[in-house]
């Protein structure tokens, strides 16, 4: 049997669970028999899947689910609202089963069926996400694996041209009687160059045709995967029909749920964030909003209250507005609770209606009377706004008394994928976000002011603070002053404005931000890392960040590279943790070489000779431990220092390294740019 007996009833269950409770909503609505008709189909497939899997406890609920369902398939039926519950309950129930299904290997003695949690349905979307990122770490590895083969191309390539002048040297086989005992040699070793460069050109043609569709098809892949990170946001609609219905009910009103622009969609993890807040917007919409069925009924209302749901992409970002046609925000009491929790002073007089929206928007007020599990604590809208300033969002609030609240939650569409201005800072690819870029300027040295509190350019008749990217990176190469002409990037700030000047601009693309490994230097300036089409990393830049180094003067804090280059050997198996702590070394000055495995480290380490290794320990194969206790035992590499980096901190790991031979041992947790850097000083004796 497989080691997930449930590895594919799970993904079955919920897709079912999904539909069962959207159509008993639809059923309650006053839904045709033909919609309970569906519903017992799948009920029915549900338990015959539980059945497969031998778990019992979820095939007899779904059991329950048909008997519950049987009597509204017939024309003219009751629902009752009790059934309606009961069905739901069960819906619930096999939730919370098959969430805790692969936690125990005996799954035949249930749990005790808990409350359906609301981002049960996201949960399988979050998973579904990092296994594409995983998906396209690999990608980045193949291809450059991939340019390897190019290169590999290339030396095919200059083989054939070798061969030719070969083939010329050697010449045409001479003629004559005098000439024949050595003609025949000649003649077998112009066949034989003949036959190599047939040979050579065949293989440089399939080596340039296999590269160039491995390279397509990568490409397509990549596409494909990053298309596969976006959610639709119709995902969240079940379960808030199912908060509005049960909320309401909890205290005695009764509400609809209506929804639009499920067809927008936004990556799995964003949408997890926001779906928390949206839950929320639509609580406060029936605790808050919708009125009573009997006040309702004295407003001239139908009893049964409205909450709207619009989701709409604007540019890069989206829009999540709720709406309810309820009695709107209380400012009078807004005011009286404010004035009771110290917020404001008594009798300082009316405040605008924007002031007290301002001040509900802080979070910590409510003006419900009691509390209850919907409302009372006024955490909600705390909710809210932390979702928005986790996602980098806004909410805002808009209300007519008497008529409705509409609170909207503006989130960006992506948290990893932007449009960025791609540059070049000296021999570094480097990613500025599109939406800071002001203007690019071309520079020449007379156009840089220069003080004793930095460099600064004159844009739109204004002094603006100025810093070489070069420079603001620490890059060993970077100019002390300007030499010849540059480009300025202007970015622009919440307030602020400032320039970068790069070498060149490479243009506009689509990138996929990806976080910092724990071994990346901590420096504001350096927001993640993004892939070329190549799989070369690319430093995805802060425009605070950079904003905030311009006007510092883009005084470098980097270590000072050592007097003489030392040669260090990075092996990680991880191609953003190579890149990120090559970065980190280069920029201190030293030379480095990178291995994928322990494997390559010690053919690389036997062919040159390096002056610290500097190894992860867990790599397929051979880890960091045997690396350095097989560097021990060779009487060539013995005398080089190893230091091993790993997020294992357990006594009995350190204890290893140490017994294994290792000079240092660093955590990934505790990682300290600078005390890496004056450790590799201290060993190296730099």
């Amino acid at each position: 049997m497989a080691k997930d007996p449930y590895e594919y009833f799970r993904v079955e269950a919920r897709e079912i669970l999904d539909e069962l409770g959207r159509g008993v909503l639809q059923i309650e609505k006053g839904a045709t028999p033909q919609v309970a008709a569906a519903l017992l189909r799948l009920a029915h497939t549900l338990k015959g899947a539980a059945r497969v899997v031998r778990h019992k406890a979820i095939a007899e609920q779904a059991h329950a689910i048909e008997e519950a369902l049987a009597p509204l398939r017939e024309p003219g039926a009751v629902v009752a609202r009790p059934r309606i519950d009961q069905v739901l309950a069960l819906v619930d129930a096999i939730s919370a089963e098959v969430s805790g299904l692969g936690a125990s290997k005996d799954a035949v003695t249930a749990p005790e069926p808990q409350p359906r949690a609301a981002d049960d349905g996201l949960r399988t979307i979050r998973a579904a996400v990092a296994e594409l990122d995983a998906l396209l770490d690999g990608v980045g590895e193949a291809s450059v694996h991939l340019r390897s083969l190019r290169r590999t191309a290339s030396a095919a390539e200059q083989a054939r041209r070798l061969a030719d002048l070969l083939a010329e040297h050697v010449g045409p086989a001479r003629g004559g009687e005098g000439h024949a005992a050595a003609a025949a040699p000649q003649t077998k070793a112009r066949s034989l160059l003949d036959e190599l460069r047939r040979t050579v050109s065949g293989l440089e043609r399939s080596l340039t045709v296999a590269v160039e569709q491995a390279d397509r098809e990568l490409s397509e892949v990549r596409d494909a995967a990053e298309r596969l990170r976006l959610v639709p946001v119709d995902a969240l609609f079940t379960a808030l029909e199912r908060v509005t219905r049960d909320s309401a009910q909890a205290i005695g009103k009764d509400a609809s749920f209506t929804a639009s622009g499920g067809d927008v969609k936004l990556e799995g993890h964003v949408l997890g964030i926001v779906q928390g807040a949206v839950i929320q917007l639509v609580r406060n919409a029936v605790a808050h909003g919708i009125e009573s069925p009997t006040e309702r009924a004295r407003v001239g209302k139908p009893p049964t209250g409205r909450v709207e749901l619009e989701v709409a992409r604007r540019g890069s970002r989206v829009t999540f507005s709720c709406r309810d046609d309820g009695r709107g925000i209380d400012f009078d009491a807004v005011r009286r609770v404010a004035e009771a929790r110290g917020l404001l002073a008594p009798g300082s007089g009316p405040r605008t209606a924007d002031e007290l929206l301002r001040l509900l928007l802080k979070g910590g007020l409510t003006t419900a009377g009691a509390v209850t599990h919907v409302s009372g604590r006024g955490i909600g809208l705390d909710v809210v706004r932390e979702a928005a300033a986790r996602l980098g969002g806004d909410v805002t609030v808009e209300t007519v008394p008497g008529r409705g609240t509409t609170l909207t939650l503006v989130v960006p569409l992506s948290l990893s994928a932007l449009d960025a201005l791609l540059v070049e800072a000296g021999e570094v690819s480097a990613v500025i976000p599109l939406d800071a870029v002001r203007r690019t300027l071309r520079l020449d040295e007379g156009d840089v002011t220069r003080s004793s509190e930095g460099d600064s350019i004159v844009y739109e008749g204004k002094l603006i603070p100025f810093a070489p990217l070069a420079r603001a990176l620490s890059l060993r190469a970077s100019p002390p002053r300007l030499a010849g002409p540059m480009t300025a990037v202007v970015i622009g700030g919440a307030a602020d404005l400032a320039a970068v000047g790069v070498s060149r601009l490479r243009g506009v693309a689509n990138v996929v931000v990806r976080p910092l490994p724990s071994l990346a230097p901590a420096a504001p300036l350096v927001a993640g890392a993004a892939l070329d089409a190549d799989g070369t990393p690319q430093l995805v830049l802060d425009p605070a960040g950079m904003i905030a180094e311009a006007r510092r003067g883009g005084v470098s804090l980097a270590p000072q590279a050592p007097p003489t280059a030392a040669a260090v050997l990075v092996i990680d198996d991880s191609l953003t943790t190579r890149m990120m702590e090559q970065s980190i070394l280069e920029s201190a000055g030293y030379e480095v070489d990178l291995a994928t495995s322990a494997e390559e480290g010690l053919e690389k380490a036997r062919q040159r000779r390096y002056q610290l290794f500097l190894v992860d320990v867990e790599m397929p194969g051979m880890d960091g431990f045997s690396f350095v206790q097989r560097t021990r035992a060779d009487p060539d590499l013995r005398g080089v220092p190893a230091i091993l980096v790993t997020s294992r901190n357990a006594p009995e790991d350190r204890r290893r390294g140490v017994e294994a031979g290792a000079s240092d041992y660093i955590v990934k947790g505790d990682f300290d740019q600078k005390q890496l850097l004056a450790t590799i000083r201290r060993l190296v004796g730099a």
